[in-house]
């Protein structure tokens, strides 16, 4: 299945406790799309980049089969820049910079050649561009997978809701199901985010898992405990990567196949943490892939006697 990719392509300056980074590749696009061709995935970014937007890597995104037709050049503009600094736990930063550039007047355009992408994942944008894609699809994808923030809670929540109700899939983190909810418990909280319209609730707790809700079900994982921890940025993207490329290889959305989804995106944003950027999930072979998920199966597995 093809998947579409919707969301930024950007450039990060980040600073954690190992080290800092001038301006490198990032964004939510760029992280999933690199994922999704880890797998073997065909995807397709649709975003907009600035003059300044190094060839070199938009000719590493055509040598990983991601279609970059979607991507604009707005050869007067500059690329969408974040600056973080993350705190000794990183868990917790701080924003240094945030210059939004040619993102600030994006109007997605959706290149023939994705027009019958089968997943559509939407990149953490406003709900009101995010609404667009789907108005500029010939025909509605099979699955719609939506990541949002709080930032879009607090500033377009009409908007946001209207998008949900168009979900399938939505992804979230702790605090923010909590905020759009308005219950404290996640159990409470994933019923009351299903009444808005997904049939699929993705609540992520960072360090600490992920939970996947669908109906009365409920599946929980783990993080992988890894011994180096660089950098934190894109982990999420990464996760939904993982995911929607999973949910592409497999061709069945039922709550079975999501649930090993889950494992496989936690899987390869375990990868992402290791080096600053994209840096190392662009070193993963499939063999990689393959060590880890079983690292995973190994830390998951396990038998016990009732009696």
């Amino acid at each position: 299945m093809k998947l579409l990719v919707v969301g930024s392509v950007a450039f990060d300056a980040i600073e954690t406790p190992f080290g800092k980074t001038d301006k490198i590749l990032g964004g939510a696009a760029t992280y999933i799309g690199i994922t999704a061709s880890v797998m073997g995935v065909k995807s397709g970014i649709v975003s907009v980049v600035g003059g300044d937007f190094p060839q070199e890597h938009l000719d590493m995104f055509t040598k990983r089969d991601i279609n970059i037709e979607g991507i604009e050049i707005v050869k007067e503009g500059k690329t969408f820049f974040w600056s973080g600094k993350y705190h000794n736990d990183l868990n917790t930063r701080d924003t240094l910079a945030t210059e939004v550039n040619v993102l600030e007047n994006f109007d997605p355009k959706i290149p023939d050649s994705m027009q019958d992408a089968e997943i559509l994942l939407l990149g953490n944008l406003h709900p009101g561009v995010q609404l667009s894609v789907l108005e500029k699809m010939n025909q509605r994808p099979k699955l719609v997978i939506l990541d949002t923030m709080n930032f879009w809670m607090d500033s377009a929540m009409d908007i946001l809701k209207e998008m949900i109700a168009k979900t399938d899939v939505i992804s979230i983190n702790d605090e923010e199901a909590r905020q759009l909810s308005g219950e404290y418990s996640l159990v409470k909280a994933a019923k009351k985010i299903h009444t808005m319209g997904p049939k699929f609730v993705i609540i992520k707790k960072g360090e600490h898992g992920a939970i996947l809700f669908h109906d009365d079900k409920i599946f929980a994982i783990p993080a992988l405990p890894l011994e180096e921890v660089f950098d934190p940025t894109g982990a999420g993207d990464t996760f939904a990567g993982g995911f929607a490329a999973y949910l592409a290889k497999k061709g069945k959305f039922d709550f079975e196949t999501m649930k090993s989804a889950l494992i496989v995106g936690s899987a390869m944003a375990s990868f992402t943490v290791e080096k600053f950027g994209t840096e190392r999930i662009e070193e993963v072979s499939e063999a990689d892939m393959f060590s880890r998920l079983r690292e995973f199966k190994e830390l998951t597995t396990f038998d016990v006697e009732l009696q």
